[in-house]
């Protein structure tokens, strides 16, 4: 099952320790969203949410939730505190405590300059700015990653 990616993106910023200082920009989440998409499905072979990740000129996005937070602008994204935050399996939840912990740390400009380096935007990007990263790249790819 997959949920959507407004869910994931509430979810994200749901973790993300605003006492501590740390905020989460549109910008940054969308990174987040594309680490998020990648490892659940090099690991689960399955999409965490539906939407298709585009490259786009500043890395990896997901176009819906790009609009839907776009009136954020660059600061920090914040809940109304209504939001229900979705609850995934145990593996998943474990999985997704993983990516917070290991890509949550770094700002956006260090996660987009990751995403740069990386096979999945740049072989996208090249070909075809705003173009699709196939589940089939981001599979390959973060395959690659997962530390075993």
């Amino acid at each position: 099952m997959s949920y959507s990616v407004l869910e994931i993106s509430n979810k994200i910023i749901a973790n993300t320790d605003a006492s501590q200082g740390e905020i989460i920009s549109n910008l940054k989440l969308q990174k987040m969203l594309y680490y998020m998409q990648g490892f659940f499905i090099a690991v689960f072979d399955k999409r965490l949410f539906d939407n298709e990740i585009e490259a786009w000129q500043y890395g990896p996005v997901v176009r819906d939730a790009y609009y839907y937070f776009k009136d954020f602008g660059a600061g920090a994204i914040t809940l109304k505190g209504d939001e229900q935050i979705v609850e995934l399996s145990y593996e998943e939840e474990e999985l997704f405590k993983e990516v917070m912990t290991e890509y949550g740390q770094f700002s956006a400009i260090k996660l987009m300059n990751l995403t740069h380096s990386e096979l999945p935007w740049k072989k996208v990007f090249h070909e075809n700015p705003q173009g699709e990263i196939s589940y089939d790249l981001l599979r390959e790819y973060f395959k690659t990653q997962i530390i075993e």
